[in-house]
C-alpha cells in the first residue's frame, strides 16, 4: 500500500495520499477494496441522499410540490449559485418560512462570481449560500409538515434527525446504536460507521428494488433519479459530482463528502462505492474514483476523455500554467468479505 495517489511537480514526486476504498453490492458482498474496507469514516456529505429519505417518507415533498431539482437540491453540496438560491429560497416560501429559519451558517460561496456580485451590491453573506441550505431547506420542511419545532431541528433529540438515523441504519445496513454522532460543518448531526457500509448504502441507492420492495425503495429510486436528472443542482458549474453524472447520462449517482470522501452507485452493475483519502485532501478524490471506474470497467474511452481533468488532474501555479499533475498508483484488490447487520 504505497503511494496510491501521487502528486508530480514537474517530473518529481512531491506528496502522496493515502486512501481507502470499499466496493459493495447490495447485499453486503465486499467485492472490492483498497487500504480497509472497514474504516469507521464520517461520510459527511455523501450521506445526504439517505438524510433526503426522510424529507420524501414523512410526505413533506408531495405536499409542497417537490420538483425533481428540489429533490436533487436536498442532496447537495451546493456552489451558491443563483440558480441553487433562488430555489432554496422556493422551498422555504412554500413553508412560510424566512431564510433566518437555516441553522446552516455561512460561508463564502464556490461561485466566486456570485459572491463579487453580493459583494458589488453592497449585500451580506447569509445563510442560503451556504453549501448546505438545501438539505436544511429540506429538513425544515418535513419538519413543518410534521408539525414539529422549528427551532431545534438540528438537534439529535429531533424526531427528524431519530427519523434519519432510522433510514442510515435500514439502508446502510449498520444498527443505529452503533452510529457514532458528531457534528458536520453544517450544525446537524453527523454519522460515522463503516466505509464498506456506506458503500452498501449506495449500492441501494443505485439500485433500489434490486434490494427491497416497498416506500424506502420507492424513495430511494426518486432521489437517484432526481440527483442523475439534475446534477447541476447536486454540485455546480465545474463541479466533479455534477459533471460525472452528467457524463454518464443517469448511471452513476454521485455525491462527495468534506475531508476526502467520495461515494458512488453503479445503476447497471448494483455496485456501491466509497472511497475516503486518510488525510482528508480533496484534491486526491476525483483521481482516485476515476481510477476505481476504470479498474471496474465501469464506462468507456469516450467517458474517461471527457473527464480527463479529473482522472489525471493538472496542477496549476498562480500564473494559471500547468505545473504539475496527480495521478493515481493502486491496485484494487478482490474481496472484504461479508458485512454483518445487512
Amino acid at each position: 500500500m504505497e503511494n496510491p495517489i501521487v502528486i508530480y511537480r514537474g517530473t518529481y514526486i512531491e506528496s502522496t495520499h493515502n486512501i481507502h476504498v470499499a466496493v459493495v453490492n447490495a447485499a453486503g458482498e465486499t467485492l472490492h477494496s483498497y487500504g480497509d474496507p472497514g474504516r469507521l469514516t464520517f461520510p459527511r456529505s455523501s450521506m445526504k441522499p439517505f438524510q433526503a429519505v426522510a424529507v420524501i417518507e414523512t410526505g413533506a415533498a408531495d405536499q409542497y410540490q417537490y420538483e425533481e431539482a428540489d429533490l436533487s437540491l436536498i442532496c447537495a453540496s451546493h456552489s451558491g449559485e443563483n440558480f441553487h438560491r433562488s430555489r432554496v429560497m422556493s422551498i422555504l416560501g412554500r413553508v412560510n418560512l424566512e431564510e433566518e429559519a437555516l441553522q446552516c451558517g455561512t460561508h463564502i460561496p464556490r461561485d466566486i462570481e456570485s459572491y463579487n456580485e453580493l459583494i458589488r451590491n453592497g449585500g451580506e453573506l447569509t445563510a442560503v449560500f451556504s453549501n448546505c441550505s438545501g438539505k436544511h431547506s429540506g429538513m425544515l420542511s418535513a419538519v413543518v409538515h410534521m408539525g414539529e419545532d422549528v427551532g431545534s431541528y438540528r438537534e439529535i433529540s429531533h424526531p427528524h434527525q431519530q427519523r434519519i438515523l432510522d433510514v442510515i441504519e435500514d439502508v446502510c445496513g449498520y444498527p443505529k446504536d452503533q452510529l457514532e454522532i458528531s457534528v458536520d460543518g453544517c450544525g446537524v448531526p453527523v454519522h460515522r460507521l463503516p466505509l464498506k457500509n456506506t458503500a452498501m448504502g449506495f449500492a441501494r441507492l443505485a439500485n433500489p428494488f434490486a434490494w427491497s420492495e416497498g416506500e424506502r425503495p420507492r424513495a430511494l429510486e426518486r432521489i437517484r433519479m432526481a440527483m442523475t436528472k439534475h446534477p447541476e443542482m447536486v454540485g455546480g458549474t465545474d463541479r466533479f459530482d455534477t459533471d460525472l453524472m452528467r457524463a454518464f447520462n443517469g448511471r452513476i449517482v454521485a455525491k462527495a463528502g468534506a475531508e476526502g470522501v467520495q461515494c458512488l452507485g453503479d445503476k447497471e452493475t448494483g455496485l456501491g462505492i466509497a472511497i475516503k483519502v486518510e488525510d482528508g485532501n480533496a484534491r486526491a478524490v476525483s483521481v482516485a474514483t476515476m481510477e476505481v471506474l476504470k479498474q471496474l470497467g465501469i464506462g468507456d474511452d469516450t467517458i474517461y476523455q471527457q473527464l480527463s481533468e479529473y482522472g489525471n488532474a493538472p496542477v496549476f501555479n498562480a500564473r494559471k500554467d500547468r505545473i504539475g499533475h496527480i495521478e493515481a498508483n493502486f491496485q484494487l484488490a478482490a474481496g472484504g468479505g461479508i458485512l454483518t447487520g445487512s
